[in-house]
């Protein structure tokens, strides 16, 4: 009920009171006919303009209900989505977020099309007497073309991926529950200043920057938090944004160890649970521990025991703080496999300066000497990459002296800031 209540906040109401009922199912008003009248008579002295399940209604359970209370009844993907659609910006989230809507009306759409009908009732899909036919007629067109754009913009987002792994960059994907700390996070990694805001789904598009894991370049995304039940819908809808959790080389999951124990625990099951029903379980996950700096030594060992070993290779952090930030990069980079170190020789002329310029911006290690009318160029790259300099080298007159592969090179921890009790526990943890 907390999490429901912050999700109702999150999509801007105030809320004035609460009713539980444990039961099966209702056909009729999801609660029982005795709880609806009781809820008819909370709404009317409370004075309240909407009602909020946590339950999914059917259309039917909707309308009945707003005929007994007098005001509309939602459910909760109906708040999820109201949520969303206050904080899209981008054009893709939008479409997302109407793209889910529609879906939600389409197998409803008869039974709506049928109450409506019959008698208007407060907020039941805002239907007039003269919409509902068009509203029933376009809806399954609708779906169809926005399903063509996102698909172009997914097209277009493939294309900069592969052009990306060609340039040598790895991939790794922030992933979390909503509200976790993952825009901090990012923030601290990319040395960027992006936006935080207080409050649940405050990222709903991708957010893409080049960061350097230990040696290793790597483009960091910051992705929509995960909520428990979100519904397949919304899951469906979000797809093409969620496949930069999908195709990453590694996920950075960003768990709250702050919360209460049993919540920290719950809150990691939904989010394992919803990576592998995404169809990225095969992804190695590195898990940071965010918010530790609130926690006392026992209160952390307590928590981390309670986890068990659940959470997959656990780094204990906090990312507005900045502590342990370089051992979360270590254990990315861990994950991220091996660079190549390649030497190069190449023809000095205008066109392989101009291609060794170039290969400045690309590269996170780059060094060369000028050997008369030769240069002789070294670099560490991923595999990958160093097969596309190989090829450009070939090209300009050039060719691969020797390479072997590394690993990537060791960076200080950042213990200074943490407290003698948590750096304690990093070090054992490390070892």
């Amino acid at each position: 009920m907390e999490e429901f209540r912050s999700l109702t906040e999150a999509a801007g109401y105030v809320v004035v009171g609460s009713v539980e009922q444990v039961r099966d199912e209702d056909p009729n008003f999801q609660i029982g006919r005795g709880k609806a009248e009781e809820l008819a008579e909370l709404v009317r002295e409370l004075d309240a303009d909407k009602i909020a399940f946590d339950n999914d209604l059917k259309p039917v359970q909707s309308y009945n209900l707003a005929a007994v209370t007098g005001v509309e009844a939602i459910d909760r993907f109906q708040l999820i989505l109201e949520i969303f659609a206050k904080r899209a910006s981008s054009k893709e989230a939008k479409l997302q977020i109407k793209l889910a809507n529609l879906r939600y009306q389409l197998p409803r759409a008869k039974a709506s099309v049928r109450l409506a009908r019959m008698r208007e009732r407060p907020g039941f899909l805002g239907l007039g007497k003269y919409e509902i036919d068009v509203y029933f007629e376009n809806i399954s067109r609708q779906i169809n073309r926005i399903r063509r754009e996102l698909k172009r913009i997914s097209e277009k987002r493939s294309l900069h991926r592969v052009r990306r792994i060609e340039s040598g960059f790895f991939l790794v994907s922030l992933a979390g529950y909503t509200n976790a700390g993952k825009t901090t996070l990012f923030n601290a990694l990319a040395r960027e200043f992006k936006t935080v805001d207080i409050g649940l789904f405050t990222t709903l598009s991708t957010t893409t920057r080049s960061v350097v894991f230990n040696g290793k370049r790597a483009l960091l995304t910051d992705t929509v938090g995960f909520i428990e039940r979100l519904p397949v819908i919304m899951v469906e809808a979000f797809h093409s944004t969620l496949e930069e959790t999908i195709l990453a080389d590694v996920i950075v999951l960003v768990v709250d160890i702050h919360e209460p124990p049993e919540e920290v625990q719950r809150k990691l099951s939904v989010c394992l649970d919803t990576i592998r029903e995404i169809g990225a379980g095969g992804v190695p996950i590195v898990t940071a521990l965010n918010k530790a700096d609130l926690l006392t030594k026992e209160e952390l060992a307590e928590r981390l025991r309670i986890m068990g070993g659940e959470a997959p290779c656990p780094v204990v952090i906090s990312a507005l703080k900045g502590m342990n930030v370089g051992g979360l990069e270590q254990s990315v980079a861990k994950h991220l496999g091996n660079y190549l170190k390649a030497t190069f020789i190449l023809p000095v002329n205008d066109y392989s300066l101009s291609f060794i310029s170039s290969l400045y911006r690309q590269v996170s290690f780059l060094e060369t000497f000028y050997e008369g009318k030769n240069t002789k160029v070294v670099v560490k790259a991923s595999p990958t990459f160093v097969n596309k300099i190989n090829r450009q080298v070939e090209r300009l007159g050039g060719r691969l002296l020797e390479s072997e592969e590394i690993e990537g090179e060791s960076s200080a921890l950042h213990f200074n800031d943490l407290s003698p009790s948590i750096r304690e526990l990093c070090r054992a943890q490390h070892s």
